[in-house]
Parts: C-alpha cells; structure tokens; sequence
C-alpha cells in the first residue's frame, strides 16, 4: 500500500489497562463506535498494556501520584512501541494521572474527564450528579472539569458512597453483578434526580454492569462509553 492508502488508515489506539473490567468494557465498546461510525471494514487497530492493579490501588492509597503517572507512561511507552499512536485510559480516578504522564509519554492522550465535561457542555445541562469511588465523588476528578463550564457536580450521601464504594471494589472490579446492588444504586440515582439534577455521570468504568440508559432514572453520561467513541473519532479524524 502506498503512502497515500497508508494515510487514509485509522490512527492506531492504544488502552492503558487498570481495572480488567472497565478495560474489557472500552475495547469492546470501541468496536460498537466503529462499526457505527466506520462500516463493516476499516476499523482501527488497537492493543492493550496494563500493569497490574494493585500497583495503581497501592500508589493511590499512599496518595503517590507521580507513582500513578509513572505507570501510565510505562503502558504508554509499551503502546508506542506496538505502534499506537495515541492512548487512553478508561478509569474515571486515573485521570488525576494522565496530566503527570503527559510530559514523559511518547505518544499523547485522549482524556474521559474532557470528553464528558464536552458532552454535558453540548446539551447545556446545569446540574448533573455523579456516581463512582469514594475518591472520584468526594474528589475534583469531574467537579474542575465541569465546575468551569459551570456546571454543578452533585454526589450522593456519605452512607450511599460509602456502598457504592463497597459495590465497586468488591464486586464490580471483579465482574461480579448482583441484583441487590443494581437495585442500590439506581436508588441512588432517583435521590440525585429528587436533588434537582438533570443528569448523571457514571464515573466508574465498571458502572455500565448494573445502570445504564435504559434502567436509570436520569439520562446517563458514560464516561467509559463516551471515551472509546472519542478515541474512534479521534482515529478517523484528518491528519494534519
């Protein structure tokens, strides 16, 4: 193939692996994207490098940051090498990360946090709740992002993110889905509809297990869903 059927090829996608779940989720939901936004053929090549999880579970439990930046760029430079041409992370807490990594990766980023604070700028929503970890609710991983937008972030009571923190790291990582806990947190969601939001974000990777757009109360921002169809956009847009 010459240089000019070379060029006409998707960009080459690279997944940084932490949770196995929200990875598996985004690699398959990339695929979906392409077929809807490609057609049956010319879909992006991707590849996937993780380091194990508890590397990045103990570097954020000692609140080590520059740790969880070292990792990313050690998937990045894994990616590069296998020819991807940019990459993304699909963990809603690792995001802190990526601008720490971005200076010593060889390829760029494509970040969720941007992608989601785009989708809720586009439908002029004012008041959005926000379901994931404890450290993603009670964090600023959303709440910049959309705070300067003018958005206001709403999360759910201490006792229900307490749950859903319990639900995510002792279920949901581990692809574990149960009844009872579907029915925990689309509760949750119908009190941050109560509380005047118009919508919520599943800023949990593994989130799409138990609520999505047809059981939740609110319409649903899926920060998983909304990254792998930006990274495929990202792979067929022009090159400069």
């Amino acid at each position: 193939m010459g240089a000019k059927g070379a060029a006409r090829l998707p960009r080459h996608i690279g997944i940084v692996g932490v949770s196995p779940e929200g990875t598996a989720l985004c690699y398959r939901e990339i695929f979906r994207h392409s077929a809807r936004l490609i057609g049956d053929r010319g879909h992006p090549t991707v590849t996937i490098h993780n380091e194990p999880l508890e590397r990045y579970l103990d570097a954020v439990i000692k609140d080590d940051w520059h740790q969880v930046g070292e990792l990313l760029v050690r998937s990045s430079k894994a990616l590069a090498g296998c020819g991807a041409e940019f990459c993304i992370v699909p963990d809603n807490l690792m995001q802190h990360g990526v601008h720490l990594a971005e200076g010593a990766s060889p390829i760029p980023w494509l970040t969720m946090t941007d992608l989601v604070a785009k989708a809720i700028e586009r439908d002029k929503r004012k008041v959005v709740g926000l379901i994931g970890t404890k450290m993603v609710m009670f964090g600023s991983t959303y709440q910049t992002a959309l705070g300067i937008k003018g958005v206001q972030v709403l999360i759910p009571g201490e006792t229900e993110v307490e749950g859903l923190n319990t639900i995510i790291f002792r279920e949901l990582v581990y692809g574990v889905v149960r009844k009872e806990s579907q029915a925990k947190v689309i509760e949750v969601v119908r009190k941050l509809a109560a509380a005047g939001c118009e919508a919520v974000v599943l800023g949990c990777s593994e989130a799409p297990l138990l609520i999505n757009q047809e059981n939740s109360p609110l319409p649903v921002y899926d920060a998983t869903d909304l990254l792998a169809e930006g990274a495929v956009r990202f792979a067929i847009s022009p090159r400069a």
